[in-house]
């Protein structure tokens, strides 16, 4: 992009082989290739093409999964309006004629209370490991904030250096996304971004609501021309690099976030145990042509159970029939889901327990 800073739109929302040293090579061997050969295992030219991997950064519930959900054109990850909802580093594809983005969303960074929040900030590490781009989310309808310094300090150190006249220069593109620019007046809104543009050296800054979809397109335009020359990695139809599995259980604890509201705490965990497709071995107990996707969902105590299965199963059935277009897409066929209820008590704090629960 031209240069530091760039506000876009400000006003338009519209396995190898070892060699030895010693291994004889034939110099004549490499005398003798022509020119087209030598063509064929020069650099290739990917002929504007570009390709890359975006880290989707910020506090807890700044839009992450909103934003991400948008951009793919389908709901790969939970949003939710309760913070720290994503607990896994969701990857999601959008390609373009001329692009292929892999957009990574992060648990929200923040300072962790048990052994799980720990777990989630390792995950953030390890999902920026190999970035080629971070989107830095910040919200519009609140001030730039203590854990919005924290994690500018955390990616500063990791992706930046500072000249001696205290400029810093990132590795990376970082770009600035202010989200949910519908809570401001367009008043509020720039005098916003110009508060943005002063906190970070970013490459671009980009206003959006997601829920509205003002601007979406202008957030997948920037963060693709922040990416490299590359090739593409996925066929074009894959939306997502996510296990039908790891979906299916992420859709059923987005649900139970939903249907329960403020009762339910943030000890519940979800794990699909199987799936049996129509067909699977001749000594399956299912004969009605349908798949069933068995599943374990975990909480803390069992004064939870309840809380979970709700009067006569009620919350049980609707969290079923909210999810049966969803699951019936996921695994190709009409589906049926078998939602247990268990207890594994403390496993936010308890390591094997958190192993076992993909954590």
């Amino acid at each position: 992009m031209d240069g530091k800073n760039n506000v876009n739109n400000i006003n338009n929302f519209d396995d190898t082989d070892d060699f030895d040293d010693t291994d004889d090579f034939d110099d004549e061997m490499f005398a003798n290739l022509d020119a087209s050969t030598c063509a064929t295992i020069s650099t290739p030219d990917f002929h504007g093409y570009r390709s890359g991997f975006v880290a989707v950064v910020g506090r807890p519930n700044v839009g992450k999964s909103t934003l991400m959900n948008a951009l793919i054109g389908t709901q790969i990850a939970i949003a939710s309006s309760r913070p720290e909802t994503t607990r896994k580093a969701i990857r999601g594809i959008v390609t373009t004629d001329n692009a292929q983005m892999v957009l990574v969303d992060t648990p929200g960074i923040h300072r962790p209370r048990t052994l799980l929040g720990q777990r989630l900030n390792d995950i953030v590490d390890e999902s920026l490991a190999d970035v080629d781009a971070i989107a830095f989310l910040l919200p519009a309808d609140q001030e730039i904030g203590p854990g919005d310094r924290r994690i500018l300090s955390r990616l500063r150190s990791d992706f930046a250096k500072k000249d001696e006249k205290g400029n810093w220069t990132w590795k990376v593109p970082l770009i600035g996304i202010v989200t949910k620019i519908d809570t401001l007046s367009r008043s509020e809104l720039v005098t916003h971004l110009l508060q943005i543009q002063q906190f970070a050296d970013f490459t671009d800054i980009v206003p959006v609501s997601a829920l509205e979809r003002d601007n979406v397109d202008e957030v997948k335009n920037v963060l693709i021309q922040n990416l490299p020359e590359g090739p593409q990695m996925y066929p074009a139809d894959q939306l997502s690099e996510e296990s039908t599995e790891s979906m299916i259980s992420e859709l059923i604890r987005g649900a139970f976030l939903e249907e329960l509201d403020d009762e339910l705490p943030h000890s519940l965990a979800v794990v699909v145990d199987d799936i049996v497709y129509p067909g699977d071995g001749e000594d399956t107990q299912y004969e009605d042509n349908k798949a069933h996707v068995l599943v374990s969902v975990y909480v803390e105590r069992d004064s939870q159970k309840p809380i979970i299965i709700g009067h006569r199963a009620e919350h049980l059935v609707r969290v079923k029939k909210r999810l049966r277009t969803a699951v019936n897409r996921i695994t190709g066929t009409k589906a049926v889901l078998e939602l247990h209820v268990k207890v594994a008590k403390g496993w936010q704090s308890d390591p094997k327990k958190l192993e076992r629960l993909g954590f």
